[in-house]
């Protein structure tokens, strides 16, 4: 039998705490070319695109979410995603091989879910974030500047709470993706800013491809001032 990229396993719901099937991809099949300088992957295979399942779409309540997100539920929150998302749901299932446009479906519903859970903000910048990538798939970049300037500003918000601690993202990453994201939407005043606090700072940074990169970036933007 021949082994197919997809496959089904079963994920419990942190909201209404059903269990639903998903389907995920084999490891194998994911092939990373390469990574755009706001670490979009670009896929060997672009049919194969493990940004499509990251986000899990109950069948029963249409709660999204992702494995960033917390078990914890803030009080009223609950009642909140009772009323704007279960009670609006229209029952299907995004279980199997997802096109672009079911991604994109399933990671607006994980912001909007995330957003009434009150989840951190380096979370719902990082839906964004990947909802501006699909986007920038289509070559539709109204909506993927529209998304960067959203994932940018949850990333500011992130930054100045302190809410990346303890999560994969350091504080350089932080500055790095909100100078990055600035810089691809225009705002080269907070690209310059962010870029140089890491500069700054570079000697207590553990990242040194990092390092490079900032410098990258910044090398375009005194070419093009």
């Amino acid at each position: 039998m021949e082994l197919t990229p997809h496959y089904e396993t079963t994920i419990t719901c942190i909201h209404c705490k059903k269990q639903f099937p998903t389907a995920k991809l084999r490891s194998k099949f994911v092939r990373v070319k390469k990574h755009e300088s706001d670490f979009q992957p670009i896929y060997a295979n672009p049919t194969i695109n493990g940004i499509y399942y990251n986000v899990f779409v109950c069948e029963h309540c249409g709660f999204s979410f992702t494995e960033d997100f917390s078990p914890y539920f803030a009080p009223g929150t609950e009642a909140a995603i009772d009323e704007q998302i279960v009670k609006r749901f229209v029952r299907r299932s995004y279980n199997g091989e997802r096109t672009v446009f079911q991604a994109l479906e399933a990671y607006k519903l994980a912001l909007v879910c995330g957003t009434l859970k009150k989840e951190k903000n380096v979370v719902l910048a990082g839906l964004a974030m990947r909802i501006a990538w699909l986007y920038r798939s289509l070559d539709n970049s109204g909506q993927e500047q529209r998304f960067m300037n959203l994932s940018r500003d949850y990333y500011l918000a992130s930054y100045s709470t302190g809410d990346y601690s303890n999560t994969q993202m350091s504080e350089f990453r932080i500055l790095y993706m909100i100078g990055e994201l600035s810089r691809r939407t225009g705002d080269i005043e907070e690209a310059t800013r962010s870029f140089s606090r890491i500069l700054e700072n570079q000697s207590s940074c553990l990242e040194p491809k990092l390092i490079d990169m900032t410098k990258e970036q910044w090398l375009i933007i005194r070419e093009e001032a």
